[in-house]
This record gives structure tokens, C-alpha cells and sequence, in this order.
């Protein structure tokens, strides 16, 4: 349950800001047996990863793409219970004018789950004209050759069965620069690994720190892109449920920290032993001067609705041409049924970067999808526009995947941006959090046995 009420007795820790970081942090230390506070200053929980109802329709403010390979979704008991919606493990890449499949489904024996084992085009590429009696050359699609695309396969199976410890360190490169040096093919790396790893992290032009992206890529291989059920707000609300009761308050302000209290707009000051700061990077620095305030990939998702789905598969889609501001699509309702009344569909498409010509922003993306889904869009109805210009955190090389979560014995940060700009970061660094602040407190620590270094 929920509360807005002041509190007055001290408290072991106080957690300011009620995302998914701040939500897991306080799981962990009340695990641990402290005594733990979140303070929220929106009338809900969930930060970013918040959902607005439309007419029995669920729409995602910033549309999250999960991975049930994320190490912490499986390392909180209190998630546990989260439902999760798969996407196929066919994923389509609209290249060239056409839909192609790269297809994801496992094999048995002794490849992970998920491993992408084969990778094929939905729409066989048009004949090149060629001398008689001359062999027969396909054309590449954007995954490559044949060649290209096995080497691609066994890539993402080695991937999938290296742990991210081991992922860790390797030699940091930008992304795009790394995939050539790993000796994928410029063509396999535009039209596959680009568009996928935009879709994943957020920033097209491949200037991430390859181990973000090795992460991405190794979430991808070995388990399945996901999004939660009944929207992204499920997450964070699970957490906060099953906190113990009054633990979080919302509609609570805070305005300064110490290591020994916050002081809020309306509450006056509340006494505690920690703090920890779980709100975004921005938010984050204003209350601990000094802190690095990164870049940001601004996001805007479109939702659009229809009376009959334009894909009737669950597949993320994908626009390797890059012919409009949109990166990915899907539809939504196919995915998670839960999002769309019952005869209606309902299509989430990303753009990123500052949207060009905001006034016309539909318009354009409505022509880009009309190409990509390969129908009209013209009787669409567009339910919201959701733009956040700090919606992720970028993650260039060189980019230290754990910066420092003590700020001051007593005063702690967590959130995504200090690990790898996604969900799994944010939930990661809370743990790291949680850690460090039982340590100082002489508390015993209760996290599972993993090693914190294994999974940023």
C-alpha cells in the first residue's frame, strides 16, 4: 500500500525516488532487515517506466524492451511473479523495400536458450540478371551473405554462452568499431546489428561502449527480447506492492540530503542513518552537487490504434533502410494482449533523437509505417505522443559500467546511469547500492551469492 503521510521516527535508510532503482534497493535492504523509507515525489511509483490508460488501452511513456536473460529480474524474489510477454524469436527487418526474418528459435544440446541458430529472409531477394551459363550469386540481403550469416549464428551462440563477467573483459571499443574488429561484415553490421542494438540501447550511430553493447547483444542470444505484462508500469508497481506496508510514500518532495537525513518541501527534515539517491541522473545531481550529469537519448513513442493488427506475428520490426525517424515498431497487442481492448490493435513505434518537425511528426511516422507494415495508415488513430528528451542515459566509450554508488559513507547513489543505461543497470547498481550501504551499516548482507562484478 501506498502512503502519503509524513513520517517522524528515525529510520535505517531513506531512499529517495521510487523507479525501478530505488524500488529494488529498498527490497534488498528490508531483506537485510533495515528499517527502509522511499520518498516519491510523483503521485505514483515507477519514474520512467510508467504506463497511461487510454480507453482500455496500456501505452508505455518510454516502452522499455526487457530480456528475460537480465540476471537481476531473476535475482529479486519479489519479481518473481512478473509476468513477462515474449516477442517471436523472429525478428523482421524491413531492408531493400521488403520484410526480412532473422530467426532466433533455439536448438536442443548445448545451445543456450535462445541462442539465435539460424537466419534467413522472409521475402527471397530479386534475381540479378547474369551471362548464360554463369553461376547463380544471390543477392546479399542485409544480413549478408550465407557466409555472413552463419558467422553471424555462431557469434550470438558464442555470446550466449559466455558470462557477462567474461564480457566484461574484453578490450572496450566503441560498438561499431568493435563489430568490425570481432569481423562481422559492414553489411551484417547495418542492416542487423545497427537497427538492433539501436532498438536495445538507444544510440544509432554505434558511439556505445562495446561492453554495453556486448550485454545487449549477449541478452539478446540467450534469452528473449520481452516486454512485461499489462504494461511497463507492472514492474515497478510489483516491487512497491510487495514492499512491506508503508515503506513508500509518494507525493513527498525532497529538496536536500545529508548522510544522517532529508529535508522535503513539506515534511520538514526526516532523520536516518543512510540516504540513497535513486532518482535520474539530472534529479540525482541537483541533490549531490559534483555528480556528472551524462548525455541523454531523448525518446518519443507514438501509439497508434486499429481495428485489425498489420502483423499478426509478435516480432519486434526493425527499419534497416533507416527511411524515416522511426527505429523500431511492433504491434504491441500481439506481444501482450492485456494492451488493447478486446477487437482492437495497438502499434508502439519508437523514434529517436529530437523528433524532426514535431508539428508534423505523425504524418511522417505514419508514412514510414505505412512502408514497413506494408498497408494504409491513413485511418490509424493516434492515441498519444510520449517524448522524453533525458530518456536514457548514453553510454559512450569509454564508459565505466560500475561507477561509484558510495558517494560518502552514508550517502549513496543508484539508477541506470550508473551502469549501462537499461533496465538490468538500474536494477544492478541498486543492488550494488544496497550492498555498500549494509557494509557501511555493518548489516549482513543478504544478496545472493553472484558476485556484483558478474552482471552490470
Amino acid at each position: 500500500m501506498l502512503e502519503s503521510a509524513h513520517q517522524a521516527e528515525t529510520v535505517d535508510v531513506i531512499v529517495v525516488g521510487a523507479g525501478v532503482a530505488g524500488l529494488a534497493a529498498a527490497h534488498h535492504l528490508t531483506r537485510a532487515g533495515l528499517s527502509v523509507t522511499v520518498l516519491e515525489a510523483d503521485p505514483a511509483v515507477g519514474g520512467r517506466m510508467t504506463t497511461e490508460k487510454v480507453d482500455g488501452f496500456r501505452l508505455d511513456r518510454t516502452a522499455p524492451i526487457l530480456s528475460t536473460a537480465y540476471p537481476e529480474l531473476r535475482g529479486l524474489p519479489a519479481l518473481d511473479s512478473l509476468p513477462l510477454r515474449p516477442f517471436s524469436p523472429t525478428v523482421l527487418l524491413h531492408a531493400d523495400g521488403r520484410l526480412h526474418r532473422a530467426d532466433t528459435t533455439p536448438t536442443p544440446a548445448r545451445i543456450p536458450r535462445g541462442a539465435l541458430t539460424a537466419v534467413r529472409a522472409l521475402a527471397s531477394a530479386p534475381r540479378i540478371p547474369r551471362a548464360q551459363g554463369a553461376p547463380r550469386t544471390p543477392r546479399p540481403g542485409p544480413l549478408g551473405t550465407l557466409a555472413d550469416q552463419s558467422r553471424l549464428a555462431t557469434a550470438l551462440t558464442r555470446l550466449a554462452a559466455t558470462s557477462p563477467a567474461d564480457l566484461l573483459a574484453r578490450a572496450e571499443l566503441p560498438t561499431a568499431q568493435s563489430l568490425l574488429a570481432q569481423g562481422f561484415p559492414a553489411r551484417t553490421v547495418d542492416g542487423f546489428l545497427r537497427p538492433l542494438l539501436t532498438a536495445l540501447l538507444s544510440g544509432p550511430a554505434l558511439l556505445t561502449s562495446s561492453r554495453c553493447a556486448d550485454l545487449a547483444l549477449y541478452s539478446f542470444a540467450a534469452g528473449r527480447l520481452c516486454l512485461s505484462e499489462g504494461g511497463a508500469d507492472t514492474l515497478p508497481e510489483l516491487l512497491a506492492a510487495t514492499l512491506p506496508p508503508g515503506t513508500v510514500r509518494t507525493g513527498v518532495r525532497v529538496t536536500s540530503l545529508s548522510i544522517t537525513s532529508v529535508t522535503t518541501a513539506d515534511h520538514g527534515e526526516l532523520p536516518c542513518r543512510a540516504v540513497v539517491s535513486a532518482t535520474g541522473a539530472r534529479a540525482a545531481a541537483e541533490l549531490l552537487p559534483g555528480l556528472r550529469v551524462p548525455a541523454f537519448h531523448p525518446v518519443t513513442v507514438l501509439h497508434h490504434a486499429t481495428e485489425e493488427p498489420p502483423l499478426t506475428e509478435p516480432s519486434l520490426l526493425l527499419d534497416s533502410d533507416r527511411s524515416g525517424p522511426v527505429s523500431h515498431t511492433a504491434v504491441v497487442s500481439q506481444v501482450d494482449p492485456s494492451r488493447a481492448p478486446t477487437g482492437r490493435a495497438l502499434i508502439s513505434s519508437t523514434v529517436l533523437g529530437t523528433p524532426p518537425d514535431p508539428a508534423h511528426l505523425d504524418a511522417t511516422v505514419r508514412t514510414q509505417l505505412s512502408r514497413l507494415y506494408g498497408t494504409s495508415t491513413n485511418r490509424w488513430e493516434l492515441l498519444a505522443v510520449h517524448h522524453d528528451p533525458e530518456a536514457v542515459p548514453a553510454t559512450p566509450a569509454p564508459h565505466d559500467l560500475r561507477r561509484p554508488v558510495r558517494m560518502l559513507a552514508g550517502l549513496y547513489v543508484c539508477g541506470d546511469h550508473r551502469g549501462s543505461g537499461t533496465v538490468q543497470g538500474a536494477l544492478h547498481s541498486a543492488r550494488r547500492a544496497a550492498h555498500a550501504v549494509l557494509t557501511d551499516l555493518g548489516a549482513r548482507p543478504t544478496l545472493r551469492e553472484e558476485p556484483l562484478e558478474t552482471a552490470a
